[in-house]
């Protein structure tokens, strides 16, 4: 990628498949324990307040290490200003509630409701960018909240209620931050977003630490550190893997992150997954991979008939 205010598309980078495969995998990894030790520092004093500014600490490092050997200071130039800070604002929130759903529900289960993420950006994108939407994502939406109601079973008191809510909330705010990405990639690079939201972040996050921090033992601020890493390592990754390979090939290795889930959740708190879950987990899946194999097809049927519409 060559440094300067030049696009990512004027210098194609060589796609790597298995090379992109591994980091997304490595990256499914990095973020189960990520949200493993966010439940555990909050089993120890720390609030969702203090690992949210710990965690983007470790992503401005990594963003701004990813910008200094890849595309250059100088592609951080952006007209967008404000598109970057509504972007912030949304992905502070959507990252608050996520790190909330994991405190108050078993891993394995905020992972898998957190599957639900392509359902909730497809209708999205349906209401608030007026794509197209056929009967096979129309589908797979309506089986992928099935899935979910087999998992939450509303009134049983099998998932805690509020975790639950909770967990769909952060589902939702994380789909409204990929409608803003999809919004914002037509003029920025990938890493000029990445870094943006990760530096701006502070800005507020900052100044909620005057009145959220706290003081905590060493074993403490080693779990907090721990967590950084593995959320700043991960952004790394999930980028490589993004730049290496099209998002359809890449974006299935995610759905690992539930075995990894169950394995840390069982190891570290105990927790035995409800019985539910290995049905409804399926159904949130399938109808994800149905979702990214639909826009896949869509998208390359699209770029056909650009190309076939060039004059040659």
């Amino acid at each position: 990628m060559a440094r300067g205010g030049t696009r990512d598309t004027d210098n194609p980078v060589e796609q790597k498949p298995l090379v992109a495969i591994a980091l997304r995998l490595l990256t499914a990894l990095l973020l189960a324990i990520m949200f493993a030790l966010v439940k555990l520092a909050s089993t120890r004093g720390v609030n969702v307040v203090e690992s949210l500014f710990y965690r983007q600490c470790g992503s401005a490092l990594a963003a701004t290490a990813y910008v200094a050997v890849g595309p250059g200071f100088a592609s951080l130039r952006s007209k967008r200003v404000w598109a970057h800070v509504g972007r912030m604002a949304l992905g502070v929130a959507a990252m608050g509630t996520n790190f909330l759903a994991f405190i108050l529900l078993p891993l394995a289960e905020a992972t898998t409701i957190g599957f639900s993420v392509p359902i909730f950006a497809v209708v999205l994108a349906a209401l608030v960018l007026g794509e197209p939407t056929g009967k096979w994502r129309w589908s797979a939406v309506a089986a992928g909240f099935v899935g979910v109601l087999i998992i939450v079973q509303p009134g049983s008191g099998s998932v805690p209620l509020l975790g639950a809510s909770v967990a769909l909330g952060a589902a939702l705010l994380t789909a409204s931050v990929t409608i803003v990405i999809r919004r914002l990639g037509a003029t920025e690079r990938a890493a000029t977003t990445v870094f943006w939201f990760a530096v701006s972040s502070l800005v507020p996050l900052g100044l909620m630490m005057l009145w959220f921090a706290g003081s905590h033992n060493a074993r403490s601020w080693l779990i907090v550190m721990a967590m950084a890493v593995a959320g700043g390592f991960a952004q790394l990754t999930l980028t490589g893997a993004l730049r290496l390979a099209p998002v359809a090939l890449v974006m299935p290795m995610d759905y690992t992150s539930l075995l990894w889930a169950v394995l840390l959740g069982l190891w570290i708190f105990g927790e035995v997954p409800t019985p539910w879950i290995w049905v409804g987990a399926p159904i949130i899946i399938v109808s994800g991979l149905v979702i990214v194999w639909r826009e896949h097809r869509l998208h390359r049927r699209a770029a056909l008939a650009a190309e076939a519409a060039v004059p040659t």
